[in-house]
């Protein structure tokens, strides 16, 4: 999620009224090839090239099957997956972010994979990325690229200022302090919105839900902790005031890569971007630890990423081509060059080549991926950031207090999971 992805209005229109069409594509014959389509959702600018390339390599090897090729905006493409696919209209192969899946698996949009090509290799991705990928004991989608939060900093503000990585939001605070002391920059800048939040309450122990329990718990002490903290994260020396604008990421980006700030929380979809900034033309500048631990000592951020999901309306042609090169799409080879032109990391352990891990920013969030927390198979699950994002920027800007804010999340979230308990 969170990424934004330059495709224009025109080309999403035609993703959704003429491409997908569940293997019905006019120009199918009984004795040629087979098209299909795959709606992709990653950057359009810095991603998707590398993709579109890699369908030209699969052609090529694959003669009697074509891949209609559509770069859907990744804000917009859930609904119009979900638009689509209630029409029985929906794309051959979907790339779907993780926190999609149960929900389209629920309705019944995805195939299951469990035995087929797609998953032959199901034995070389991380485990907990194919647990993640499923729901109600069946497998919906292959991982693609997997990510999480870190803290990322710039190394050479930090050494001189002659402070280190923080462990702790508290040391956090004073390192800002310090960095604004020494260099004249903030030292860190945080995010309003509700996912870059949540490490907040992995840091003390809680979730917005507690899934196995069936209860709401954004609104409890622990999470009131936790968002405590993350609030006071907006004032005090070296910390940068909350940006509620709409273009709020754009503007922290836009600080971090050109030095303007010394720290901030985000994930690998940016290390191409970082590399682009005049703070990392140097890509070694570039500093990548586990976000700070909480009062509980625990420190963790939500695992996203995206899989490769095959809808479950196509004709059983489509079907079969779709597996195929849904395999292909994330084969170690293939991963490999994703990691290498894109700084996206793998899902497989194989794809970790000795190229692949000379990159800084993969390596170093590498080393982060052990403390991500995967995110429950709750169908609804994704959808119970909408009410925090609405509430936590008004929070931040002083608008309203965290408890009203937090208590208005609370009835709004009951009424996402209505047998959820307070």
């Amino acid at each position: 999620m969170r990424r934004g992805i330059a495709a224009t209005a025109l080309v999403a229109s035609f993703a959704l009224a003429a491409t997908a069409c569940g293997g019905s594509d006019s120009g199918d014959k009984a004795d040629g090839p087979v098209t299909i389509t795959w709606w992709d959702t990653s950057n359009a600018t810095n991603e998707a090239p590398t993709y579109q390339a890699l369908i030209k390599d699969f052609e090529a090897a694959n003669k009697n099957i074509k891949v209609k090729y559509v770069n859907v905006q990744f804000d917009q493409a859930q609904n119009k997956f979900d638009t689509a696919a209630g029409a029985s209209g929906a794309p051959d192969v979907l790339r779907s972010e993780v926190g999609w899946t149960p929900a389209f698996a629920k309705k019944g949009y995805f195939l299951p994979l469990d035995g087929t090509e797609a998953l032959a290799d199901q034995a070389k991705f991380k485990p907990n990325l194919i647990e993640q990928a499923k729901y109600d004991g069946k497998t919906y989608g292959v991982p693609l690229v997997t990510d999480t939060l870190a803290l990322v900093y710039n190394k050479q503000l930090f050494a001189k200022a002659g402070v280190e990585a923080p462990k702790t939001w508290d040391d956090l605070k004073k390192a800002a302090a310090t960095v604004k002391d020494k260099t004249g920059v903030d030292g860190y800048w945080g995010s309003t919105q509700a996912y870059y939040a949540q490490t907040f309450l992995y840091g003390e122990g809680t979730d917005t839900v507690d899934a196995a329990a069936k209860k709401v718990t954004v609104n409890s002490p622990a999470a009131k902790k936790g968002y405590g903290t993350w609030l006071s994260l907006f004032s005090g020396k070296g910390l940068h005031k909350a940006d509620t604008t709409a273009d709020a990421y754009a503007h922290i980006q836009d600080a971090f890569v050109n030095g303007k700030v010394a720290a901030i929380i985000q994930g690998p979809w940016e290390i191409t971007n970082f590399y682009k900034g005049s703070a990392f033309a140097d890509k070694a500048n570039l500093g990548i630890a586990t976000v700070p631990a909480g009062s509980t000592g625990k420190a963790g951020a939500p695992t996203g990423g995206h899989n490769l999901s095959v809808y479950a309306g196509s004709d059983s042609a489509h079907q079969k081509a779709a597996l195929k090169f849904v395999n292909f799409m994330t084969s170690a080879k293939s991963q490999s060059t994703i990691a290498l032109k894109n700084s996206t990391l793998p899902t497989r352990d194989d794809a970790y080549t000795d190229q692949v891990k000379a990159d800084p920013g993969i390596a170093g969030y590498g080393t982060v991926l052990a403390a991500a927390q995967p995110r429950p198979a709750l169908p609804e699950y994704s959808s119970l950031w909408g009410p925090l994002d609405t509430e936590l920027p008004k929070v931040a800007g002083g608008k309203e207090s965290l408890d009203k804010g937090l208590s208005n999340a609370e009835t709004a979230i009951a009424k996402l999971v209505p047998d959820f308990s307070k």
